[in-house]
């Protein structure tokens, strides 16, 4: 049965021929009939400490419960997402039902389900000494529960249990090693930055809408929470010269009310390269390559012009939609593209403003979200997920 559901789950409702309420009812009592039969073989089969509870109970929790791969997950894709229009609600009922049932095939109600299993040795030695009363070192009868077992020390020791790296840290280190291999250098800077780091030195004018009270966390009137990792450009330029290839991760903060897209903090990453002859064809080409390393060879990118005032000209990276191969869909808003990042060759004020000659060097820049693109590519649908420490979404990382 896990077999056929598991295949089943991966196919449309078109391509299982069900097209009317009927099939879709029949289709989710077998959705039921397998979550309830492989919870029954877990609580029938026992575990035989702990340790092995824990995992198999994680193990099947995540088979149906996984954000990104569980079968749920693949229900809700495949079948309620993609359901046509005439059997949507009957669908969408019995999904709801589904998710409700499933409240089983959690942690905590399948550890206090599955039972722990006596001892292999235990239950041999308590056959052999079956109606014979054991005392102690003091001649004290006990029960033949209390007989002493000696231990065996080449059993594997309790081990605590490892964390893994947030999902963030994971995207981060991922975009990063991508630049690495391009010959780029990590660089860093502070997060409480001056004004004119953050604002004056990047060609950002004191009436643009971004220096105003309601979008940047001000300390005092020559002090921000910085609201991007631009900063460190000027800092590096000052710092190394020219040529210049750095990428520069980072947390930022912004007068933002949080909510599934936005959050007051955030993190973020920054390329910027500085060379002789440096040219838009090169913006275009790294980045188009940077995509494909990230989300498969399939992906496309597109440029669009855009406006910012450090640099020019300026444009707006797209991808080709990861959940629909460019074809349209909810996430894409039907369009077939995804907007990922913004780019441009850097102003000649901000080379100057960070010490490089202008008339010599040429360069360009980009900034993303590294939040966004983790929830891309773990089909993560609430920002607010990274910053609520629930252990049962990290577990899934």
């Amino acid at each position: 049965m896990p077999v056929i559901i598991d295949e089943k789950v991966r196919k449309s409702l078109p391509d299982l021929g069900v097209a009317d309420a009927a099939g879709v009812e029949a289709l989710f009592a077998d959705v039921r009939a397998a979550m309830e039969a492989e919870r029954k073989a877990l609580v029938s089969r026992g575990a035989a400490s702990d340790a092995e509870r824990d995992r198999l109970c994680k193990e099947l929790r995540d088979r149906w419960l996984a954000r990104k791969n569980g079968l749920l997950a693949f229900v809700d894709v495949n079948w309620l997402k993609a359901s046509p229009k005439g059997v949507k609600p009957v669908v969408g009922r019995n999904f709801n039902a589904l998710r409700q049932e499933s409240a089983a095939f959690e942690i905590a109600a399948l550890t206090k389900d599955v039972p722990l299993r006596a001892n292999d040795e235990e239950t041999g030695a308590g056959e052999a000494t079956a109606g014979v009363t054991v005392r102690d070192s003091v001649g004290t009868a006990i029960g033949h529960s209390s007989r002493a077992v000696p231990s065996d020390l080449t059993l594997p020791g309790n081990r605590r249990r490892l964390g893994s790296l947030h999902p963030v840290t994971q995207m981060q280190r991922e975009i990063e090693e991508i630049f690495l291999h391009l010959g780029f250098r990590i660089e860093t800077g502070p997060e409480i930055e001056t004004v004119y780091y953050n604002f004056d030195a990047l060609n950002i004018p004191e009436s643009h809408p971004s220096r105003d009270d309601w979008d940047t966390l001000y300390i005092d009137a020559k002090t921000v929470l910085r609201t991007h990792t631009s900063p460190v450009q000027i800092r590096s330029m000052e710092k190394y010269g020219a040529p210049l290839y750095i990428v520069i991760p980072g947390k930022c903060y912004r007068h933002d009310n949080p909510d599934a897209s936005h959050s007051p903090m955030f993190h973020q990453i920054e390329g910027l390269a500085i060379d002789t002859d440096i040219t838009f064809a090169d913006l275009k080409g790294t980045l188009d390559f940077f995509a494909k390393k990230l989300f498969g060879e399939d992906i496309r990118t597109r440029f669009q012009p855009s406006f910012f005032p450090f640099t020019e000209p300026s444009g707006e990276v797209a991808i080709s939609c990861i959940f629909c191969a460019g074809e349209g869909c909810r996430v894409c808003k039907e369009s077939g593209w995804i907007e990922v990042m913004g780019c441009g060759m850097v102003h000649p004020q901000v080379l100057r403003n960070g010490g490089i000659d202008p008339e010599k060097y040429t360069g360009w820049a980009f900034g993303l979200g590294v939040d966004r693109f983790a929830m891309m590519k773990y089909d993560i649908n609430d920002i607010q997920l990274f910053f609520q420490s629930d252990i049962r979404f990290l577990k899934q990382f």
